[in-house]
């Protein structure tokens, strides 16, 4: 029996040798995205992009000049994606399986000429079966797409640093000023590419496996600045960017907290979505970067330069969100490529696949739901199922709180296709130019008239009308009763019919 397995995985062996080193890793890649796609609800992030996406360019303007600026680029993009495929999960998701289905090709190509093919290739499986490839790869979020335009840049930074040539340093500032505009904390990437060049210009041809043959003194400093002006487009598109961002900040992430130690032990598997997977993963890649030594260069310090930046700028603002280095990951399986490079085919392809049994449980479970932790998901649509059934003319809707990351109104009016009329608003969310709509100052005149009450409150509450605070609960309380409530995962929603004293 052992020796027929032996036999079996070394004709598998045989089947990928005779592929494009890319293609294995990108079909399969593709293959555990797609699959169970849009199990899970759109998330809090996820209705955020929904909203931002689905508006005019001219009101993505006005968000941006208010909140989120960051993402803006992204949005963009993302109407632009929603008005030819439309809006719905599915179709909100596919950007970012397809994004890291290009993601595990590039890779496979970049392990190739940095280590050599059977590096890349199961570089590139490796990615793949990783949780947070699934995750982040069916999430309508910038993250996937940042990813792929980090391990491109690199792919053309080597390229251009072989057979230098202006045509492929356009490629890499365009795909930098690319990666910068969708995600600006990638661009700490270019941290690892300026020391990449560096040693490149010091040592002339250089054993980081870029550069294959002595060049003259002249050529090497052409590669220096050709690499500053390959970065200036980036620095004239994102700073402006940057600018505006920063002073959203206490808006944007005004949840976060300053980044202590702990949390870069906890970083691997945050970026993973699989505390075991993520240690496999960093014990793998540190067996490869000793053994590739100086090769080492490029995929290490890709991958310590931006979390120790981050880090760096967490202790001091609160920037410190583990998602944000998503981009880093491939490069960490560059090494772990490398490691498993040094063994038979066969027990290579053990370690994926162990890889990849490990992370089923955090597979499985976060396509059920991407809030985090999973253990409190959010169930917009079984609230909205509630709402679809019971609803009559004139109903009216009201959510607590109402501004929150929560998104308690975006979730309903998603799986409502036609909504009770949301009775507390003086100005939308799009009017305003945010994520959140402006609700009546005095609740009381604005529900005057209104017979039936949707109530939406986050939580379960056995007395939903006790659990909304201020001036809305204390009108809500005066002339509604509460007559059914439902409970449901992270939500409550009650019907509210006016008090018969009334």
């Amino acid at each position: 029996m052992g020796q027929l397995s032996e036999r079996s995985a070394g004709t598998a062996w045989e089947h990928l040798r005779r592929l494009p080193v890319w293609l294995p890793p990108a079909l399969l890649t593709l293959a555990v995205t797609v699959t169970g796609l849009g199990s899970a609800q759109l998330w809090r992030d996820e209705l955020a992009t929904w909203s931002a996406a689905t508006r005019s360019p001219g009101d993505l303007a006005r968000l941006a000049g208010t909140i989120d600026a960051a993402t803006g680029p992204y949005y963009l993009l993302m109407h632009l994606w929603t008005r030819i495929f439309g809006d719905s999960t599915i179709a909100l998701r596919v950007p970012a399986v397809l994004a890291m289905t290009v993601t595990a090709g590039l890779l496979a190509v970049l392990g190739a000429r940095l280590v050599d093919r059977r590096g890349g290739l199961f570089a590139g499986l490796l990615f793949a079966v990783l949780p947070g490839t699934s995750r982040y790869g069916q999430e309508a979020r910038p993250y996937a797409l940042a990813t792929m335009l980090a391990v491109l840049a690199t792919v053309l930074l080597v390229s251009a640093l072989r057979r230098p040539s202006w045509a492929r340093w356009a490629g890499y500032a365009a795909t930098v000023a690319a990666l910068g505009l969708i995600h600006l904390i990638a661009l700490t990437l270019l941290a690892a590419h300026a020391l990449v060049v560096l040693v490149a210009w010091w040592r002339g041809p250089t054993p980081a496996g870029i550069a294959t043959a002595a060049q003259p003194d002249a050529e090497r400093d052409r590669r220096v600045w050709r690499w500053l002006v390959a970065v200036v487009p980036v620095a004239l598109l994102a700073g402006p960017l940057l600018v505006k961002a920063r002073t959203q900040q206490s808006r944007q992430l005004n949840w976060v907290h300053l980044a202590r130690l702990d949390d870069l032990t906890a970083l691997p598997g945050g970026v993973a979505q699989s505390s075991v997977v993520g240690g496999l993963l960093v014990g793998v890649a540190a067996l490869g970067a000793a053994r590739l030594g100086r090769r080492a260069l490029l995929p290490v310090s890709a991958v310590l330069l931006p979390v120790l930046l981050l880090f760096a700028a967490g202790t001091v603002v609160p920037l410190w969100v583990p998602r944000y280095l998503v981009f880093v990951v491939p490069f960490a399986c560059l090494p772990a490529g490398a490691a498993l490079a040094t063994v038979a085919a066969p027990a290579a392809l053990v370690v994926v696949v162990l890889a990849g049994l490990l992370g089923l449980p955090d597979q499985a479970a976060l396509r059920r739901t991407h809030e985090w932790p999973r253990s409190a998901p959010v169930d917009y649509a079984g609230a909205a199922r509630v709402i679809a059934d019971g609803q009559r003319p004139g109903d009216a809707v009201v959510y607590s709180p109402r501004h929150s990351w929560l998104f308690l109104d975006l979730g309903i009016e998603y799986h409502l296709g036609d909504p009770p009329r949301d009775v507390l608003v003086t100005e939308d969310e799009v009017r305003r130019g945010d994520l959140w709509a402006a609700e009546c100052q005095q609740p009381a005149p604005c529900l005057a008239g209104t017979t039936r009450v949707w109530l939406v409150v986050s939580g379960r509450h056995a007395e939903p009308l006790a659990a909304v605070p201020g001036a809305k609960g204390d009108a809500l309380r005066a002339q509604f009763t509460v007559t059914q409530v439902w409970q449901r995962p992270g939500l409550t929603v009650a019907l509210l019919t006016t008090r018969p004293d009334r």
